[in-house]
């Protein structure tokens, strides 16, 4: 099989290129490298099975061999890149979906597109089902990530219904692992990086809001299950395995062995309160769950960063 992996570049992206060279597919990993980086893929250069190519895919989108399928998971994806690249979320989601779609209508490819627990917005109902519609303002400065995979979503679900492209929507719960940045401000790997550093944490708000971390590896084959399924409606891929962020700042330093002062910074607009999938559907539909341990995703992930910061 050929795979294009738009995004390729990416935590998420670089990890699946891994997967589906694993599994035999030859990959084509697609990046303009505005958040990824090569060092994901650095590995892979050489490899008989692994093409780059580096191209901004809100413009139009060219691959001479055939395709069997299309992963979407170009896009910045984390509150500092989105807040710092608002135009660009905006267009990769609506344009770049439009393009790799118009792609996938072409090669008759399967479209698989990575959308996220951010449709869900600051919800209203705990643990979020797919049939959730969300809580989300277009207008606040995390509209911008949310609304343009909600958009995508929908120019997803519109291809397949007028068109007829073969589709699936996962959508991703906090992630974490090797090869997040560790400048990217997310939780992880900002906690990860002041533990080993010694200096105190940044909390934001009390720390009583509550997200739920699932491994990598674990998303990876969430991913490659509901590809291969026929599942066309969207499907949470997470672990709901639910943590305040104050309870995981206690967990990470147990598991570093530190004993660390915490500072507090005022909570983000919009910042979700709760975090946590029902993964029902993902366990009927596809026989999945995540089976990585917070304390073993973790000694991983530190890892990681401490070779990462030479400590």
């Amino acid at each position: 099989m050929r795979t294009l992996i738009t995004g390729g570049a990416g935590f998420l992206g670089s990890h699946l290129c891994d997967r589906l060279i694993k599994e035999g597919h030859a990959v084509i990993c697609m990046d303009n490298l505005i958040t990824g980086n090569m060092s994901n893929i650095a590995h892979l250069f050489g490899h008989e099975k692994f093409q780059f190519i580096k191209h901004d895919v809100t413009e139009y989108i060219y691959v001479e061999e055939s395709l069997d399928n299309i992963l979407h998971f170009a896009s910045p994806a984390s509150p500092i890149d989105y807040l710092e690249l608002p135009i660009q979320t905006l267009k990769v989601g609506s344009l770049g979906t439009h393009k790799a779609l118009g792609l996938a209508k072409e090669k008759n490819a399967r479209f698989l597109l990575a959308s996220t627990s951010e449709v869900y917005g600051d919800p209203l109902i705990h643990p979020q089902p797919e049939e959730y519609f969300g809580n989300v303002n277009p207008i606040g400065p995390r509209g911008v990530y949310d609304e343009a995979k909600r958009f995508a979503e929908a120019l997803t679900m519109a291809y397949h219904r007028y068109h007829g492209v073969e589709t699936r929507i996962v959508r991703i719960f906090n992630t974490y692992g090797p090869r997040m940045r560790i400048d990217d401000g997310r939780v992880v790997p900002a906690f990860a990086s002041q533990v080993l550093k010694g200096i105190p944490l940044t909390v934001f708000g009390d720390g009583s809001q509550t997200r739920s971390f699932c491994y990598v590896t674990d998303l990876v084959d969430g991913i490659h299950r509901l590809l291969f399924s026929e599942e066309t409606d969207p499907v949470n891929i997470g672990n709901p395995h639910e943590m305040s962020i104050m309870e995981f700042a206690s967990k990470i330093q147990e598991i570093a062995g530190v004993n660390l002062k915490i500072e507090t910074k005022q909570l983000p607009e919009d910042d979700p309160k709760v975090r946590q999938p029902d993964i029902t559907k993902a366990k009927n539909i596809l026989g999945w769950t995540p089976v990585v341990s917070f304390e073993e995703g973790i000694g991983k992930t530190m890892e990681y960063f401490r070779k990462k910061l030479n400590i």
